[in-house]
């Protein structure tokens, strides 16, 4: 989020031009923009699978992830610490991980109807 908004002031900085003048400082136009692009989110780095989920769920393909949150914490034995997810845009497909004793429980759950595919202990 934060990078979206550092580069949409990037942009507004760069298409005012001549009204900001000597704020942009020593850079040029051209290395003004391209630094703004780097702050552009990368789509394979932290925070990408989360986003690829989003769009997968705006677009209607996919169950937001608190709903299956909802369905499946609940299913689990009492005990077991809900610790986060992973999402596998590849198979849409949410993996859910859990703690009960020291060990990993990993539940892989359809993204589309919140269906438990597989438990790895």
């Amino acid at each position: 989020m934060m990078n979206r908004i550092l580069a949409s002031l990037a942009a507004v900085a760069l298409l005012a031009g001549p009204a900001f003048g000597p704020t942009l400082g020593p850079l040029g136009s051209a290395e003004a923009l391209a630094q703004a692009r780097s702050l552009q989110p990368n789509p394979n780095g932290p925070g990408a699978e989360q986003a690829r989920a989003r769009e997968q769920m705006q677009a209607g393909r996919n169950m937001p992830i608190r709903d299956i949150e909802r369905r499946i914490i609940p299913q689990m034995e009492r005990g077991d610490e809900y610790i986060g997810f992973e999402y596998d845009p590849a198979a849409l497909a949410y993996r859910l991980k859990f703690i009960r004793e020291g060990r990993v429980i990993w539940v892989d759950v359809d993204a589309r109807t919140a269906r438990i595919l597989r438990v790895s202990r």
